[in-house]
Parts: C-alpha cells; sequence; structure tokens
C-alpha cells in the first residue's frame, strides 16, 4: 500500500524506548492531517467566532479515503501510549485520536451505504438498546480497545490526570462530536507546542460564537456543554460564569458578568457537514 514505508518508519521511532513523541507528532498522525488538509472547512465569524465542517462527501469520493483510513488506525494500533511524554504531548495525543477516531467511524460505518444525519442514528438516545457512538470500545491503541468516552472522560477528563494536575476543562472545545452543536474541529493537528495556544482560542472564539454564547439584557445563554459537564467547569474556575470569563474576550466578559440569570442554548446534533451550516451554504444560482 503507498505510503506505507514512510509509515512503518514513523512507527518503530514512536515507540523507541525513550523517544518523545513531540518530535513526531505530526508523523503519527499524518494521514488524519491529510484528511482535515483535504476536507475540514473552517469560516470566521464576525467577532472572530468560528465555524468549521467535514466534508465526508468530498471525502467519500476522493482516491485512497481507505488507505488513508487504514494508515491512520494501523499506525495508533501499533503506538504504545505509554511513551508519551509529559502533560501537553499527552493531552494533544488523545484530542487528535478522539477526533479522528469520531471522522473514522462517521466515514466508515454507513447504514444503508448513507451517511448518518446524526451520530444518535448509531444508537443510545434514539435506539437505547444500542450502545451508543461514544460507547462502543472499538477504536484500538497500542492493542487496546477504547471508546470514545473512554478517551475524554475517563483519560482527558479522568481522575488519574485529574491527581496530575493534567485536567483542563477546556478540552470540551477540543474534542469534536461531528455534530453542528460541537465546538469546531480545527484544520491543525494538537501537538505539545501549540496546545496550550489553541486549547485558549478554541475556548475564547466559541464565546464569540452566538451558538455557544449569547447575551441578552440580563440572560447569559451557553451551550448544554455548561449543564452536561457542569463540574469540571466549576472545578475548574470555581462557577460556570466564572469560567467563562476567565477565558473569553475582555468585552465579552463583562457583558457575562453584568448578567443575572442563566438559561441553555439548545444542542443541535445535526451531522457537522457544510450544508448544515448556515454559514457555509453557497448561495443560490
Amino acid at each position: 500500500m503507498r505510503g506505507y514505508p514512510l509509515l512503518s518508519i514513523i512507527v518503530v521511532l514512536a515507540l523507541l524506548p525513550g523517544r518523545a513523541l513531540s518530535e513526531s507528532n505530526t508523523g503519527i498522525f499524518q494521514h488524519y492531517q491529510h484528511l482535515l488538509d483535504r476536507h475540514l472547512i473552517e469560516k470566521t465569524q464576525p467577532g472572530n467566532g468560528l465555524v468549521s465542517a467535514f466534508d465526508y462527501r468530498s471525502a467519500l469520493a476522493s482516491e485512497g479515503l481507505k488507505q488513508t483510513l487504514t494508515g491512520q488506525r494501523e499506525t495508533l494500533k501499533a503506538l504504545n501510549p505509554d511513551t508519551l511524554e509529559g502533560q501537553a504531548e499527552s493531552v494533544a495525543f488523545w484530542i487528535n485520536a478522539y477526533n479522528f477516531f469520531m471522522l473514522d467511524q462517521i466515514l466508515t460505518e454507513r447504514p444503508d451505504g448513507e451517511l448518518v444525519s446524526s451520530v444518535w442514528d448509531y444508537g443510545g438516545r434514539v435506539n437505547p438498546f444500542i450502545d451508543s457512538v461514544f460507547e462502543r470500545r472499538s477504536f484500538v491503541i497500542g492493542g487496546r480497545e477504547y471508546s470514545l468516552n473512554d478517551m475524554e472522560k475517563e483519560i482527558l477528563l479522568g481522575k488519574e490526570y485529574a491527581s496530575k494536575g493534567w485536567k483542563d476543562a477546556r478540552v470540551h472545545f477540543a474534542v469534536n462530536c461531528a455534530s453542528v452543536g460541537c465546538p469546531p474541529l480545527r484544520d491543525t493537528l494538537y501537538t505539545a507546542d501549540n496546545l496550550e495556544r489553541l486549547l485558549a482560542e478554541n475556548a475564547r472564539r466559541a464565546f464569540n460564537t452566538s451558538r455557544h454564547l449569547q447575551v441578552k439584557g440580563e440572560t447569559l445563554y451557553v451551550t448544554e456543554l455548561f449543564k452536561w459537564y457542569e463540574e469540571d467547569f466549576v472545578e475548574a474556575s470555581g462557577s460556570l460564569k466564572a469560567f467563562i470569563e476567565e477565558w473569553a474576550d475582555p468585552d465579552v466578559a463583562d457583558q457575562v458578568a453584568a448578567t443575572s440569570s442563566l438559561e441553555f442554548i439548545d444542542y443541535d446534533w445535526t451531522l457537522n457537514m457544510p450544508d448544515n451550516f448556515p454559514a457555509l451554504r453557497q448561495p443560490a444560482d
């Protein structure tokens, strides 16, 4: 398969004892980066907000998609996550892994050959008798099967990382659930070098995007992420408002500070494809 000799070298180097993965992080996720380069659309919104969509249809129509997905799966299958060194390298790795496997799931499992309209089409809310996409332990890293929930809730936001001081509530604005309501998928890999910048930028730009935050009079409207993961945000900053004020642009923080009530914006679970974002739709001829 074309590209595999280079892939093999990368995997071997990554697994060498004592070698920091930060030196080859972009190599480890080179196939995932290829998908982002070719099929992710980012668009800045007024006020420096951000929306992004993945063009699943163009990916499915592209030459070599199967090889790209297989190559990335095989790299992660062979990689030993115990060789990750330090907070930034580890957090960056697991964010990339989560985001890749979410795309891989959508592109690979297509009922009747069609894209799902929402991740809940796989099971869970719509069909509680079938594990949701977040619960399935079907993603292999280092020979071990993980679920998306394992990566996000048990590793990135879990007790071990918390005990090390590595838990960061801003991760909620980095992992992407392939839905319109989710904070944007980014067009670049997370690395040890850019992790802090991207986590801060993701939160700031989310708070500049009406899908995630609005202030109307004295009422603050925020994404339902703050309802589902309130404990993480309170643990990080003392309160939901304090977390937003800490990471928002100063003018947004001032508006938030002046509010006296809190409401939640309904989460849009529609698949994060371009047609589902008004800001990305092509005007009719």
